[in-house]
C-alpha cells in the first residue's frame, strides 16, 4: 500500500469485532492482531501483559493528578486506573468512534467529574494539553500497527509539552517495527536521555518510560518491575 493509501485507509475508522472465548473477552481488529483483553469475571485486571509493564509508572508516581491516555482498546488501563487512582483526573483520547462505541462491551465506566473518553486525534489531545498531565500513557495502535502521527518528532515533543514539571511519558513501542530505533531516538533526544526501555513480552512490545525534569535508573526500574507485577495482583 503506498503512504497515501496508507493515510487514507487510517482515516476510514476500521470497525472491531469481537471474540470470547474461555479465555475472556478479546477486542479484534484482524484475527492476526489481538487488541485488548479482559477477564469477563474479572473486568478491572490487566490481561495483557505489557499493560502491566505500562503500570509500572506507579513505581515513580503513585499520586498523579491527572493522568492522559492516547488509545482506548478495551479500556484496560482506563479501568485499572479509574479504580485504583481514586483522587486522579483521568483523559482518554481515541480516534476511532466504533472502539469508543464498544465501552460497555468492555466495561468502560461512564464518564463522570474525573473520567472522560474523548474523540479525538491523539496528537490533536497533547499539542492542546500543554503542561497538564503528571502521567502520559500512550498506546496508539490500529488494523495497520502503530499509528505514524503517534511516531513523529512534533508529536513527542508535544508529549514532552503537554506534561508538568515532574512528568512521565509512557509508551508502547513495537520492537518488530523497522523504524523502532528511529522512534526511540526521537524520544530520547526530546527527553534529554532520561528514557528507559523495559522488553514487556517475547512479541516485541517494549515500554519506554521517559521522565521530564529529571533522571530515571535503569536498573532501578527493571529490578523492581519483577515484584511490582506480582503485587499489582493484589490490587
Amino acid at each position: 500500500m503506498s503512504a497515501t493509501g496508507s493515510a487514507l485507509k487510517r482515516q476510514e475508522h476500521i470497525t472491531p469485532f469481537i471474540c470470547d472465548d474461555a479465555n475472556g473477552r478479546a477486542l479484534f481488529f484482524t484475527l492476526d492482531h489481538l487488541q485488548s483483553m479482559m477477564s469477563i469475571a474479572s473486568p478491572y485486571e490487566l490481561a495483557v501483559d505489557y499493560t502491566q509493564t505500562m503500570m509500572g509508572f506507579a513505581l515513580l508516581n503513585r499520586h498523579p493528578q491527572h493522568i492522559g491516555m492516547i488509545g482506548l482498546g478495551g479500556g484496560s488501563l482506563a479501568k485499572f486506573c479509574y479504580k485504583h487512582f481514586p483522587e486522579s483526573k483521568i483523559s482518554v483520547a481515541e480516534i476511532n468512534p466504533h472502539v469508543i462505541a464498544l465501552r460497555q462491551k468492555f466495561a468502560i465506566p461512564d464518564d463522570d467529574h474525573r473520567f472522560e473518553v474523548l474523540q479525538v486525534d491523539g496528537s490533536d489531545f497533547v499539542r492542546t494539553s500543554k503542561g497538564t498531565m503528571d502521567i502520559l500513557l500512550v498506546d496508539g495502535f490500529d488494523h495497520i500497527g502503530q499509528s505514524p502521527q503517534l511516531c513523529t518528532h512534533r508529536f513527542y515533543t508535544d508529549c514532552y509539552q503537554a506534561l508538568s514539571d515532574r512528568g512521565l511519558m509512557v509508551v508502547n513501542l513495537d520492537e518488530t517495527n523497522g523504524f523502532y530505533k528511529t522512534i526511540f531516538t526521537r524520544i530520547d533526544s526530546i527527553f534529554n536521555g532520561h528514557v528507559v526501555a523495559i522488553q514487556a513480552n517475547d512479541h516485541g512490545n517494549v515500554v519506554a518510560f521517559a521522565a521530564k525534569g529529571r533522571n530515571i535508573q535503569a536498573e532501578n526500574i527493571r529490578n523492581r518491575m519483577d515484584r511490582f507485577y506480582s503485587e499489582l495482583n493484589q490490587w
